[in-house]
């Protein structure tokens, strides 16, 4: 076969321009064509290899297949268990299991396939002895498992230590200490998202957040504990929010990969990270619920090539519903279809080399890079919480955010644009939908989420 486009001379980027400028018939071409991001980018109507200098370089620790995930919060073992077990039948290949409290570990995992489903969890407590008993079981059976114990993640969200500072990393030294190769430590950087923060600052306080993590580990000599170079081998996971900023969105993923690979580097540590991902809940609505269902497609999508390597869906209806049969099963065959009809597993890099996408990742990288560096030299991550600075510029950027909302300039189909007033919603709400007020003392401001529909909803809500 013939190559055609030998027959073609190339078009470099200064005629490209010079046909777009004709075209525009004296129009400005910044002004009509450039358009500015919430991160400060400006992003150009095509991108061309004329922009490049260099070769682009592979992202670091890129997986070659994704998983689908489930999430079933543990309330009654049993009913968590059926749950657990259906799911893998119907595709899910790995378990996010979410609980408050210790529970049952046998009647949990009972004639569970731990050979061939990957486990995770979300523990909102702190328990050495629990802990021990969970890592002793799932040992013996030889199970794949992210322990996802984030300190600093819970300090965010709910603006106190599990215990208190010493003995919640006494707990996590001896964790790691005992089990170095294992992946335990998290860094849950969803909260940041749905908090309103941009990807910037979404970037830029995962690795705060991670350094936090490594630094600390960098000086404690776990190896005298155990006889074994816990920090060679420690591993951190990434919790991600996905928002509906398409392309943004994948390079974001692909831009934390490369930071952190240079953080790591730093560290004499492995370079690869592990990142399980889901929709965000900040643009999801209660009226025209349905459009949910869209929203989280496109933001898996982005997951996907982003490369991710697992992730788990949010229900249509998580906002207002109690975890459901039909809800959850929806939000596992959307994956389901992305992956075995839609082929979104056959490349495991399909976004490199596409001149926009790597654009946006280099840019979004050095952005995010700036700002960590400037709040290293504010001594750091854990010291701008206490004083209150990055709970400030998240409240600024949702600010910011949340006024385009309120003009029309940011639309959420069927809540702020083209809306229907027939919708009711008032008789379906089996959840609190809202921000929830739970006065209590804590050391530091918490970050709290919210969607950007809520004034919007609770208006409506008022008025059925």
């Amino acid at each position: 076969m013939s190559d055609l486009f030998k027959n073609f001379d190339s078009v470099s980027a200064k005629e490209w321009k010079q046909k777009i400028q004709a075209d525009l018939k004296g129009a400005d071409y910044n002004e009509t064509l450039v358009w500015q991001s919430r991160e400060g980018i400006h992003v150009k109507p095509f991108y061309h290899p004329d922009d490049f200098e260099e070769a682009f370089t592979p992202i670091p620790g890129q997986p070659t297949t994704w998983n689908v995930a489930q999430h079933i919060f543990i309330d009654d073992e049993a009913i968590a268990n059926n749950l657990a077990i259906d799911a893998i039948k119907r595709g899910a290949e790995a378990i996010l299991f979410e609980a408050e409290n210790e529970f049952d570990i046998e009647k949990i995992f009972k004639e569970f396939p731990f050979n061939k489903t990957t486990i995770y969890f979300k523990l909102t407590f702190l328990s050495e002895d629990f802990l021990s008993k969970l890592k002793l079981f799932l040992s013996e059976k030889k199970a794949t498992v992210y322990y996802n114990i984030d300190l600093i993640g819970n300090l965010t969200r709910s603006g106190n230590w599990f215990h208190n500072l010493k003995e919640d990393h006494r707990i996590l030294e001896k964790f790691v200490s005992k089990n170095p190769s294992e992946a335990i430590i998290s860094v849950d950087t969803t909260g940041y998202q749905n908090a309103g923060a941009t990807i910037v600052q979404q970037l830029a306080y995962a690795l705060a957040h991670a350094n936090e993590y490594l630094n600390h580990f960098d000086n404690v000599t776990l190896s005298a504990v155990e006889g074994s170079n816990s920090q060679q081998s420690l591993e951190i996971t990434f919790k991600v929010a996905v928002g509906s900023n398409y392309f943004f969105e994948i390079a974001k993923i692909r831009a934390l990969r490369k930071l952190y690979a240079a953080l790591a580097s730093e560290y004499k540590i492995s370079e690869t990270c592990h990142i399980i991902a889901m929709p965000s809940k900040r643009n999801k609505t209660l009226y025209d619920y349905n459009v949910n269902l869209l929203r989280t497609t496109t933001e898996c999508m982005s997951a996907v090539l982003g490369g991710a390597d697992t992730i788990c869906n949010l229900p249509y209806d998580a906002l207002y519903h109690k975890s459901n049969e039909f809800g959850e099963r929806i939000s596992r065959n959307q994956l389901l279809v992305l992956k075995e009809e839609s082929y979104f597993d056959t490349v495991s890099n399909a976004a490199d080399g596409t001149y926009y996408i790597e654009s946006l990742t280099d840019e979004l990288a050095e952005k995010a890079l700036e700002l960590f560096k400037t709040i290293e030299k504010g001594r750091g991550f854990l010291q701008q919480l206490k004083e209150g600075k990055i709970q400030q510029k998240i409240k600024e950027s949702a600010e910011k955010e949340q006024k385009l909302y309120d003009e029309g300039k940011l639309k959420l189909l069927g809540t702020n644009y083209h809306t229907n007033p027939e919708d009711r919603m008032k008789d379906d709400l089996d959840l609190y939908p809202f921000v929830k007020t739970k006065p209590r003392k804590t050391i530091i401001e918490p970050i709290i989420e919210k969607r950007l529909a809520e004034q919007t909803e609770q208006e409506r809500l008022k008025q059925e």
